[in-house]
């Protein structure tokens, strides 16, 4: 199970656009209209994918006013750098690349609150292997069948803000949004390997911060 596999389906839908299916090749036909500066071609880019750069959004930021400025700030990057965009990949790994990128400046700039020492909700271990406390509450069942509760949900919400800015970006990429290590770590500017073990520590991290909140051990 994935921690965030709850609050996936808890989210506002997305506001003013509905999705369209358009093939990539449809899409890349579409962009070499814009880069050779046909701007009709512009509307119907935004209304094909609009909805999906929202939802990105809207996860990794959890505020629609800002989700919805993402948005505009995306597409005007789209408008402006469509020259920049090299056809030999898909546009849309391209376009939710400055979604993630644009959530992620926000994020950063979000006054900080407190930092929690991540490692405090890491499985601690002895020398020999075995946990360091004791005993080892195995919640993992009440957990599966409590996070379908709004409190836990709140939860969860609450643990994911407490994420530093790169890491909450990776878990929600990865289990909100179901992009691969790959397609994230191009995104970020950040290796496979990084983005694994960045993602590894999250979700320990979020398991932790619920287990806490149930009475139990976080280790």
């Amino acid at each position: 199970m994935q921690v965030l596999d709850t609050i996936a389906t808890a989210d506002t839908p997305p506001p003013h656009t509905v999705p369209q299916t358009c093939t990539n090749a449809a899409q890349l036909v579409l962009v070499e209209r814009l880069q050779a500066g046909d701007a009709t071609v512009f509307e119907t880019l935004f209304r094909q994918s609009s909805a999906r750069v929202y939802r990105q959004a809207l996860h990794l930021l959890g505020a629609q006013a800002e989700a919805e400025e993402v948005v505009q700030d995306v597409f005007l990057a789209v408008y402006q750098k469509a020259h920049t965009f090299r056809g030999e990949s898909a546009f849309s790994p391209w376009l939710y690349r400055l979604t993630a990128n644009a959530a992620l400046s926000r994020l950063r700039s979000r006054q900080r609150r407190p930092e929690v020492a991540m490692d405090d909700y890491l499985p601690q271990f002895q020398e020999d292997g075995h946990h360091l406390v004791r005993p080892v509450v195995d919640w993992s069942v009440d957990l599966e069948h409590e996070l379908a509760q709004t409190q836990m949900q709140q939860l969860l919400r609450q643990a994911i803000e407490l994420l530093a800015p790169i890491d909450k970006t990776v878990l929600v990429l990865s289990d909100l949004e179901e992009q691969s290590n790959r397609e994230i770590a191009e995104a970020l500017g950040l290796t496979v390997q990084a983005v694994k073990a960045r993602l590894h520590r999250a979700r320990l991290f979020l398991r932790g911060q619920l287990a806490v909140a149930q009475g139990h051990s976080p280790t």
